[in-house]
């Protein structure tokens, strides 16, 4: 492997190809021939720096998941690792089929296997380091395990959409702590993101009788003629979903005093998804509710597979949220302007924006920039009453970002607020347009919020 285009980085060069399998091993790295994929960071490395490389061997059975035989799934795995500047995957060279629709974790490979398989492709893995890495001798080789939390997966669904591209929608079952109650979800990934799971709603196991049972696991299940399977909406399972709902603390006076008054609490959420966030606010906190989503085939998915019911009480609008939020409010000041869209001529209580970057190369990150906006911001404000709020889920790519996007909220609204998720990853941001109403603590809509969510996350809430 003498190749001279790989004794430099190129940012953003992608290069995959096949090698004669130079591994005798029974169960992992076993086809005649290896598939061999490497990516350089569109992050160009320090001059003075020496370039991190890592390899990874594909996980057995995962070679067609979109994960790890994608360019997009590639990306997202280089960016979890802070400053790696390649990112090289080694894994079985497969027919070019369809990923398989179900996918069953195998043993565990033990750390002996495991050790005489990184010996093995030992030289294959020195030949794809930059020149670079050889300036103070051999560099020591770093090799990376994937482990994530599913036990079993089947793909029920696939779609693609003019806006974003193939997508799946799959069952799994995940590792829970307690055998007897199989932590079981129905789940939507997008193929420009697939280490991003967009949705995911607890799958609930019917049977003849009609009673519940999760003490199966999924496998089994599936094997049962008499087994059919729905999808719980009165839960939020998605780490940020439950924070963004607590968001509504600051308000909760002013949505009781609404709801006395004989109004319905009106929420405009931008990004569907699978509409979890939509059903939970129009189920558990009887909401009328506003989404708005860039692509039908999505909306599609969220009917037919999560339980999305568009009616009276939740319309669904298809459209860029941006340019659909600045086309909802006509010229005027914050006082006088009148929304107007489709046939909507009211405001609403809270703008929720769960809107992530469309473009796999920037890695994970929301809002999108061009959500980031005084004129975006101003459209937002126009549409909320004057207790309103807007709620963010935000996943920064660094603190500068996500500082940046702090002091504009905080220049555009009364005050801002954050809520910390939990995960490292997700943050949620609150910015209200007048002083919080929180104090009365016996009102009915707060006791109901607290009903129907964790309170440690109200409990949590501190102005920024």
């Amino acid at each position: 492997m003498n190749d001279p285009i790989f004794k430099t980085l190129t940012p953003s060069q992608f290069i995959t190809f096949t090698v004669p399998n130079p591994v005798n091993h029974p169960c992992n790295l076993n086809t005649p021939r290896l598939r061999v994929a490497v990516l350089d960071s569109p992050v160009t490395v320090a001059a003075d720096d020496l370039p991190k490389v890592a390899a990874m061997i594909v996980p057995d059975q995962r070679e067609t998941d979109w994960n790890f035989c994608t360019e997009s799934g590639h990306l997202q795995l280089l960016f979890n690792i802070p400053g790696l500047s390649r990112l090289i995957l080694i894994g079985n060279d497969l027919p070019p089929n369809p990923e398989p629709p179900v996918y069953i974790r195998p043993p565990v490979i033990d750390t002996v296997d495991r050790e005489k398989l990184e010996d093995e492709i030992h030289p294959l893995v020195m030949a794809l380091h930059p020149k670079v890495c050889f300036q103070q001798g051999l560099p020591n080789l770093l090799f990376l395990t994937y482990e994530d939390d599913v036990l079993y997966r089947v793909i029920i669904a696939r779609f693609v959409g003019p806006f974003v591209g193939e997508f799946v929608v799959e069952d799994v079952e995940m590792e829970s702590n307690n055998d007897s109650d199989k932590k079981l979800r129905r789940r939507l990934r997008f193929k420009r993101m697939p280490n991003l799971i967009q949705s995911q709603v607890p799958l609930i196991p019917i049977l003849d009788d009609g009673q519940s049972n999760t003490k199966l696991d999924l496998e089994s299940l599936r094997k049962m003629k008499n087994a059919t399977f729905d999808v719980d909406t009165t839960v939020l399972v998605h780490p940020y979903l439950t924070p963004m709902v607590s968001g509504l603390f600051l308000i909760a006076s002013h949505l009781n005093d609404r709801i006395e008054q004989g109004f319905t609490p009106r929420a405009l959420c931008l990004g569907v998804g699978g509409g979890a966030l939509l059903s939970f606010l129009n189920t558990q906190m009887q909401f009328e509710v506003v989404g708005v989503e860039a692509d039908e085939a999505v909306l599609s998915a969220a009917k037919q597979y999560f339980g999305l019911n568009n009616g009276k009480s939740i319309q669904l609008i298809v459209g860029d949220a941006i340019e659909v939020i600045q086309s909802f409010v006509t010229k005027g000041d914050t006082h006088d302007s009148q929304v107007s869209f489709q046939g909507l001529d009211d405001k609403f209580d809270v703008v929720m924006a769960d809107l992530d970057s469309s473009e796999a190369r920037n890695g994970i990150s929301a809002p999108p920039p061009e959500f980031v906006k005084k004129s975006v911001f101003q459209a937002v404000r126009l549409l909320l009453h004057d207790h309103g709020v807007l709620i963010i889920n935000v996943v920064p790519q660094n603190e500068v970002i996500y500082m940046n996007l702090v002091q504009q909220l905080k220049d555009a609204f009364h005050k801002v607020y954050g809520i910390d998720v939990g995960n490292q990853d997700n943050f949620v941001l609150v910015a209200t347009l007048s002083p919080s109403s929180s104090n009365d603590h016996d009102n009915t809509f707060l006791k109901r919020l607290r009903s129907v969510i964790q309170g440690a996350y109200m409990d949590s809430i501190v102005e920024l």
